[in-house]
Order: structure tokens, then C-alpha cells, then sequence
């Protein structure tokens, strides 16, 4: 019998109970219980976001331009010599010595948010649709959910409430998307909350070998979806508010589609049934050993999972470790990536061209303004919000409805989702994220346009 097997089958105090039990709940209520916010549905996690945005003011900006430009300083003074204070530490070594890509985008977002912030330098750059998207409209808010999310992440991981619904939605989630059952949480943390929480969420899953390479490379594209407050944000830039249920609803049928084939298709088809290290999960991971029912078993799974929390200082510095890597890590990836994919959007007609293909699919699935449309397909690549604002120009009201649906289908967008998997341990590149998109547009537009048929 295992070392593990026995402290399975040790007898669980009452107090150990509690340690599961409030942390868990607690966990619960902060990522997923959806809340009423100045008109919104949201999370609670997101509303201590905001008030970390009204906390920094019109400070936050500089806030985030100086800590870009220090890890790109910072990353480049090291790749010259190490200090030895970072060299042995493993956790400050990972965060400023990244591979030398890594560091070339850190350096080119340091690039990029000095010539925004300042205003110098070439235009497109730096203005508004470009460089001063990605600083002032997205960065504030994922600095300020980085920061929560990761203090608070803790809640979720090491007290077993993953555990407990990893076993009861087993049963569910292995046979239709051949995933855990711990993967429903990030769904739902995206979903209710933020793509961004169920992407951090994957990825340090996934460093703790709880998910394979295949499985959190096919949770991270497929599962980190859209939150409804964005969606209505879309629906309300092509003026059809009214339609939100069949919009929502045409957008939760697509994504099931695309959540059942596209994991059975390259390049996710292709990806190792491999732990981080190169280790192989067991055969018999979730099972239900005899003589437990599925939430007996998964309740005591969590019962051991939260008795190996010693102290609850430990758990505060993990959290701590997690938004340091996720602020200080991420932020000049996204500022670097998002900036690049704006420029290109905005300024070449590299999206339109490749938009051309698709003419021929739109009139075959019926869609008025096929070729105004076909231009909208591809730039969702860039940012989500792009193909909306292109949309607005449109009459037909079906056409703004597809398109706003399948700009937020496609869910890889690199100003935000992209660069966030690019910068995780998740193991995809820019090409893998690429088709990924373009199999989800090929996919999800045709049971969006079914949809939108019979609502118009």
C-alpha cells in the first residue's frame, strides 16, 4: 500500500473538515457566486478588481509602464550576469531569466509602453486603437485582477475543493471532452468571471501536475471563455441589446460544438497525455475505488488534500508567488504581443486579405454582406473587440449578430487570451493558437448562422 493510500484511509477529524470546508466555500463564493454590480453580473473577485483600479486612480497607468520597464531593464541585465540572490532562488530566477524569445518580447513591450506612456516615436504605436488600447483599456484591468486572483487562487487549489468536484463532474466531463472534471472550475471561473482567472487558474493546475500537457492545452483554449458582462459589451457595440438571451445562447451552443471536436483535431489532438516533468498520469486516475460512492471519494480525497495545508502563512506566500508571476510576468508579454497584433490589424490589410477565403463559406451559410463580413473573421485574431466596432458600419441586423457572436466563439484573441497563454506554462505556440482560431471560426459559424436564421 502506497504512502499516499494510507493517508487516504487514516479517519479524518472534524476540524479537518472545516479546513476543507470554509477555505473551499470561501474559494466558491469569490470566483464564481455571480453578484449584481452597478447594473453588472459579476464576480466577486472582479468587483475587488475594480477597487484596486479606484484605489491607484490616474496612477495605475504609471504604475504598470514602471513595472514593464523594469522587467525588461531587469530581464536584459540578467541575461549579462545573474545576481546570485536571483540565481538561487527558483522562483526569481524563472521570473528574470526567460528564454531568449521570451526576453525579446519582454524587451519590445518595454519598447512599446515607453513610446506609449510618452507619446514619442512612431504614431502607430502608440495611439489609441493601438498601444494606448492594450496600456489604458486592458492592462489597468488585468493588473488589477492579476493581483486578486493570484492572492486569492489559494482558496481553490490547496484545500480541495478541486478534489470534490474533480470526482462529481468525472463522470461528465471525461466521456464528452476527455477532461478532468476539475476542468468544469475554470469553465465556470471564466465564465461568471474572467477569461484571464480560468487561464491563471489552468496554468498553475498544470505546473502541478494535475493536468497534462494535452488537457491543459485543450482547458486553456477551449474552456477559458468569454464572461457574460464582455458579451453584452460586444452586443452593445453592434446596437442589438434586445437579442442578448439568443446571442448568449447561440454563443453557449457554439461553444459546446467547438469544446467536443476541435480537442479531437490537430494540433490539440496531437499534444502529450504528459505531466510538465515528462511523467505519465495513471491508468486508473479517476477511478472510484470499492466501497465509496463518487462524493465519498471525492470528499475524502479533499479531506487529504486540505489536511497537507501545515500554515496558513504558506498559503498567503503562494498567493503572494503567484501574483508577482502573473503581474510582473505576464503584463510585458501582453503589452508586447497585444501591440504588435493592434499595429498589424490597424494599419496593414494583412487581416483582410486573409478574410478573403471566407467570402465563398459566408454566402454558402447564407449571410448578407458576405464580403464586408469575410473582413471581420480574421481580425478577431488580433483583438476581440475589433470585429464588433467593424461590424457597427454594417445594416443587416443578422450580419452584426454573427459576427458579434463569432468574434467571442473565437476566444483566441492576442491582445488578451493569446498573449496570456504564450506567457503561461501552457505548453502551445503562436502557430498552434493560430489554427486553433481558425478551426473555432470554421466551427462555430455555422451554428451561430442557424442560429441567427431563425431569429431573423
Amino acid at each position: 500500500m502506497s504512502e499516499n493510500t494510507q493517508s487516504l484511509n487514516q479517519p479524518k477529524s472534524k476540524g479537518n473538515f472545516w479546513m476543507f470546508f470554509i477555505p473551499s466555500l470561501l474559494g466558491l463564493f469569490l470566483f464564481m457566486a455571480p453578484i449584481s454590480y452597478q447594473g453588472d453580473i459579476t464576480i466577486p473577485v472582479a468587483v475587488l478588481a475594480k477597487s484596486i483600479q479606484a484605489v491607484f486612480g490616474e496612477y495605475l497607468v504609471g504604475t504598470i509602464t514602471s513595472i514593464i520597464l523594469f522587467m525588461a531593464a531587469a530581464s536584459l541585465a540578467c541575461r549579462v550576469k545573474t545576481p546570485a540572490f536571483i540565481a538561487n532562488n527558483t522562483f526569481l530566477n524563472g521570473l528574470f531569466s526567460p528564454s531568449p524569445l521570451w526576453l525579446a518580447v519582454r524587451v519590445i513591450g518595454g519598447i512599446a509602453v515607453a513610446m506609449t506612456y510618452f507619446q514619442f516615436g512612431p504614431e502607430a504605436i502608440w495611439e489609441e486603437n493601438t498601444g494606448g488600447l492594450v496600456l489604458e483599456g486592458l492592462l489597468p484591468t488585468l493588473f488589477s485582477v492579476f493581483i486578486f486572483a493570484g492572492l486569492l487562487l489559494p482558496l481553490l487549489l490547496n484545500f480541495g475543493l478541486l478534489e470534490l468536484f474533480g470526482t462529481l463532474l468525472s463522470k461528465v466531463m471525461r466521456p464528452v471532452f476527455n477532461l478532468p472534471g476539475r476542468s468544469a472550475i475554470d469553465c465556470m471561473a471564466s465564465w461568471l468571471g474572467d477569461g484571464s482567472v480560468g487561464i491563471l487558474l489552468t496554468s498553475k493546475q498544470y505546473e502541478k501536475k494535475f493536468y497534462t500537457q494535452r488537457e491543459a492545452a485543450v482547458v486553456g483554449t477551449t474552456f477559458s471563455a468569454v464572461s457574460i458582462t464582455f458579451s453584452l459589451v460586444v452586443l452593445a457595440q453592434v446596437e442589438l441589446e434586445h437579442l442578448f438571451l439568443p446571442f448568449y445562447g447561440a454563443i453557449c451552443l457554439a461553444g459546446i460544438v467547438a469544446a467536443i471536436i476541435i480537442p479531437r483535431l490537430p494540433p490539440l489532438s496531437r499534444k502529450k497525455d504528459t505531466f510538465i516533468d515528462g511523467s505519465k498520469p495513471s491508468a486508473d486516475a479517476d477511478a472510484v475505488p470499492a466501497g465509496h460512492s463518487t462524493f465519498s471519494w471525492g470528499l475524502e480525497l479533499a479531506l487529504n488534500k486540505s489536511s497537507q495545508v501545515k500554515s496558513f502563512k504558506g498559503v498567503f506566500g503562494e498567493g503572494v508567488r503567484n501574483a508577482i508571476d502573473m503581474v510582473f510576468g505576464v503584463l510585458p508579454v501582453v503589452m508586447g504581443l497585444g501591440t504588435i497584433a493592434l499595429v498589424i490589424a490597424e494599419y496593414t490589410s494583412v487581416f483582410a486579405f486573409l478574410g478573403q477565403p471566407f467570402i465563398p463559406f459566408l454566402e454558402l451559410l447564407q449571410i448578407p454582406e458576405a464580403a464586408a463580413a469575410s473582413e471581420t473573421i480574421v481580425v478577431g485574431f488580433a483583438d476581440m473587440f475589433i470585429p464588433a466596432i467593424l461590424a457597427a458600419s454594417i445594416d443587416n441586423e443578422m450580419t452584426r449578430f454573427v459576427i458579434a457572436a463569432m468574434s467571442v466563439t473565437q476566444l483566441i484573441y492576442m491582445s488578451e487570451v493569446g498573449a496570456l497563454l504564450l506567457g503561461s506554462k501552457i505548453p502551445v505556440n503562436l502557430l498552434e493558437l493560430f489554427a486553433i482560431f481558425i478551426l473555432r471560426t470554421l466551427i462555430t459559424l455555422p451554428v451561430i448562422a442557424g442560429v441567427a436564421h431563425l431569429i431573423f
